[in-house]
């Protein structure tokens, strides 16, 4: 019986290393894109508009810039 709770014990500490240890995790935000643009808007939003302005991750596939408005976010090429 005392085997068999060492290796239940030794089963769950290696799970619970894995766990800490795994890629899988939150980990930090920066490692990869949450937000990637596919289409780009062509208007100019008024400066007086924009709450926040964000570069998109180097690892998305079209690069430019997350404009984020009190009507939401639009995704643009260049900086007008």
């Amino acid at each position: 019986m005392e085997m068999k709770m060492s290796c239940v014990c030794l089963v769950l500490g290696l799970v619970l290393l894995m766990t800490l240890s795994s890629d899988a995790g939150t980990g930090d935000i920066d490692d990869h894109p949450d937000i990637c643009c596919f289409s780009f808007i062509t208007f100019k939003i008024p400066d007086k508009e924009i709450l926040k302005v964000k570069r998109l991750h180097p690892d998305c596939p079209k690069q430019g810039f997350v404009i984020t408005t009190p009507r939401g976010r639009f995704c643009m090429k260049d900086l007008q």
